[in-house]
């Protein structure tokens, strides 16, 4: 059953059309991979899907709701939430409360309750030994845990991954992969947007490609990485 559906996204700034008549959709604790080169409008779909900014053509629905004009914190609440491409931790604020935070967005979440999860959730993710660090502080691989953790802090259907793998070392890498896929195990749906193949391709069940903001592939990673159309827009001859 599809949990995440959406149909004909379009999105223009100014004359720039940044995304033209996007459709897919995301079935219940599935892994989709969105790839494309930079400027296909990959982040701009993520921000279009939970309203920052709406689309200006098409819908999306999150279990068979309209959200297209929902507020964000209410998209949130149902269960869609989007991590940051560039993590920005509250400052002043430890590692533990920048998840308490992340748990206040959630679903009819009081404060002693957003603590109780926050407990969770860093032992979980392997961040308890820095809970009480301030959370600026820390590097940028607990960064990336850490965005990890305030989303799954939001009791989350679904998560929405932007590069949460960029910068990051090869170890890291697989420490990140092996985190999303016990995400994935308790019934959280994912889709990543990553310019990581090896990852990408590792982990997603499925695989979108956009190129200047139009679908032009999706399939299998094996069905993706053989389409002439993707080698020739974005992967190249010597990885296909």
């Amino acid at each position: 059953m599809a949990i995440l559906r959406v149909d004909k996204i379009g999105k223009n700034f100014g004359a720039l059309a940044a995304l033209s008549e996007v459709s897919f959709e995301l079935h219940s604790g599935e892994i989709l991979g969105i790839i494309g080169p930079n400027g296909s409008g990959k982040t701009t779909l993520f921000n279009v899907m939970i309203g920052e900014p709406p689309a200006d053509r098409g819908e999306v629905y999150f279990e068979e709701k309209g959200i297209t004009r929902t507020p964000t914190y209410k998209i949130c609440r149902l269960g869609l939430v989007k991590t940051a491409q560039i993590v920005q931790p509250f400052a002043g604020l430890s590692v533990r409360d920048n998840i308490i935070m992340g748990g206040l967005f959630g679903a009819d979440c009081s404060l002693p309750q957003a603590r109780r999860k926050a407990e969770e959730v860093l032992d979980w993710v392997g961040l308890k030994a820095l809970a009480d660090t301030p959370a600026e502080s820390i590097t940028v691989a607990m960064r990336r845990r850490l965005e990890l953790a305030r989303a799954l802090a939001t009791n989350p259907k679904v998560i929405l991954l932007d590069e949460n793998m960029a910068g990051l070392t090869a170890s890291e890498i697989e420490a990140v992969l092996t985190l999303l896929r016990r995400i994935n195990a308790l019934g959280v749906g994912l889709i990543v947007v990553e310019h990581i193949m090896q990852a990408v391709m590792g982990i997603s069940q499925r695989v979108m490609v956009l190129n200047y903001g139009q679908k032009i592939a999706e399939g299998t990673p094996a069905e993706v990485v053989r389409n002439r159309e993707v080698i020739e827009a974005y992967l190249g001859e010597e990885y296909a």
